[in-house]
C-alpha cells in the first residue's frame, strides 16, 4: 500500500516525438489454441504452427506481475491512455464496421474506456492471462454508460488463443504481445481467428524503450559486480515488425512508430510506474537477486547521466504500431511484374527532370 500511495501522488509529464513518415512494408480445427498443430484445411499453413522451442519469458511470473499490476495501476495513466488513443484512432480511418472484436491482454481497461463507439463494435471479448486484471476490467465496466456493447471477459493466454477460427472482425492488442515467447505464432492465431477482411491492430514496445535505464544498469553492474546480467527485456526492432506481419500471413501490412518521453522525479518512481503497468523483468535467464549497492548505483548513474535541469529524469518508450488484414478477394493486390503500361522514362518526360 505504501508503494501504491506514492505512485498515486506522483505526477508524470508526457512528451511525444512523432515520425510523420510511417514505415510501410508491402508484400504480396475450430479453436486456435495450439501453435504446434497443423491445420490441413488452411491454405499455405504447412509451417505456420511450429511450436517455439526458444523460451525467453517466464509466463507464470508475468501472470503474477499482471495480478500485481491490477491493484497498483492508476485509474488513468497518461502514457497508457495516449498509446491506446493512438491505436484506436486507426479504427476511424476504416470505413467498415467491426461487429465482433477481441481485446487481448495489455492495456485492457484503457482500450475499453477510450473506445467511445469507434469501429461500431457490438460484441467485445476482453481477455487477459491475469484473473485479477480481468476482474478489475469487469468491475470498471459499470462505469461505461454511453455504449451498448455486449462485453464478455475470459482468462486466456495469447500463446494458446481460445477463440474459434474465423469468428472475429477485429483483434486489438495494446502493449501486451511483446511478452509472448512465440510472437509470430501468436499473431498467426490472431489472423486465423479473424474473418476474411478482418483487421488486426497491435501496439508493442520497441527496442529503444528504456534505453536510459539499460545504460545505467549496465554501467552500475560493471562497476559493482564486474559483469552484467539481463535486467531489461529484449524487444523487437522497427524493421522486424513488418517481417512479423508478413510471416503471420497478414495482407496490406502497415507499421509506424512513436517515441514517448515520460519524465519522473526519480528512478524509483520509474520502477513503480513499470510495476503498475506490469512491465517489470520476466526473463527466464534473469538474476533473481538485485544487490542493494547495484540498485543504488543504477539510480545515481541514471540521475548523473540523464537528469534534466529541473531535476527530473526522462525515460523513453518506443511504441511500434502494427496493422494487418486477413486476406480477402476485395482487397488491393499488387500487379504482376512486367504488366506496367507506363515506363519511368515516360514519367520523367512528363514531369521533367529536376537534375
Amino acid at each position: 500500500m505504501r508503494a501504491f500511495s506514492q505512485y498515486q501522488r506522483s505526477s508524470l509529464s508526457l512528451w511525444i516525438r512523432r515520425r510523420n513518415e510511417p514505415y510501410r512494408i508491402f508484400s504480396s480445427g475450430s479453436l486456435c489454441t495450439d501453435t504446434a498443430t497443423v491445420t490441413s484445411n488452411t491454405k499455405n499453413n504447412t509451417d505456420e504452427f511450429q511450436s517455439s522451442k526458444l523460451q525467453i519469458f517466464d509466463r507464470h511470473l508475468k501472470r503474477k506481475q499482471r495480478d500485481r499490476a491490477a491493484w497498483l495501476m492508476r485509474p488513468k495513466d497518461c502514457f497508457v491512455d495516449t498509446v491506446a488513443e493512438n491505436l484506436l484512432d486507426r479504427l476511424e480511418d476504416c470505413k467498415k464496421a467491426f461487429p465482433t472484436a477481441l481485446c487481448l491482454g495489455g492495456s485492457l481497461e484503457a482500450i475499453r474506456r477510450l473506445l467511445r463507439g469507434r469501429g461500431a463494435i457490438e460484441k467485445l471479448i476482453m481477455m487477459d492471462t491475469s484473473y485479477d486484471m480481468v476482474k478489475v476490467c469487469k468491475d470498471a465496466e459499470k462505469d461505461v454508460h454511453n455504449e451498448n456493447i455486449e462485453t464478455s471477459f475470459i482468462v486466456g493466454d495469447e500463446e494458446f488463443l481460445p477463440i474459434k477460427e474465423s469468428s472475429l472482425d477485429l483483434v486489438i492488442s495494446c502493449l501486451g504481445l511483446h511478452w509472448t515467447n512465440d510472437l509470430p505464432g501468436a499473431m498467426i492465431q490472431c489472423r486465423l481467428a479473424l474473418k476474411p477482411d478482418g483487421l488486426f491492430l497491435a501496439a508493442i514496445l520497441g527496442g529503444e524503450t528504456l534505453k536510459e535505464l539499460r545504460i545505467a544498469c549496465t554501467v552500475a553492474q560493471m562497476e559493482r559486480e564486474g559483469g552484467i546480467s539481463p535486467r531489461v527485456s529484449p524487444l523487437a526492432q522497427v524493421r522486424d515488425a513488418g517481417n512479423l506481419l508478413t510471416r503471420a500471413g497478414f495482407t496490406l501490412p502497415g507499421v509506424d512508430v512513436d517515441e514517448y518521453v515520460v519524465k519522473y522525479q526519480s528512478a524509483m518512481e520509474l520502477i513503480e510506474h513499470l510495476r503498475a503497468m506490469g512491465e517489470t523483468n520476466a526473463l527466464l535467464q534473469r538474476n533473481a537477486i538485485l544487490k542493494r549497492e547495484t540498485a543504488l548505483a543504477t539510480a545515481a548513474i541514471y540521475d548523473s547521466m540523464f537528469a534534466a535541469e529541473d531535476g527530473t529524469i526522462p525515460a523513453t518508450f518506443q511504441v511500434i504500431y502494427m496493422t494487418g488484414w486477413r486476406e480477402h478477394s476485395s482487397q488491393q493486390k499488387p500487379k504482376r511484374r512486367g504488366t506496367a503500361t507506363v515506363s519511368f522514362q515516360d514519367i520523367q518526360k512528363q514531369f521533367g527532370s529536376e537534375s
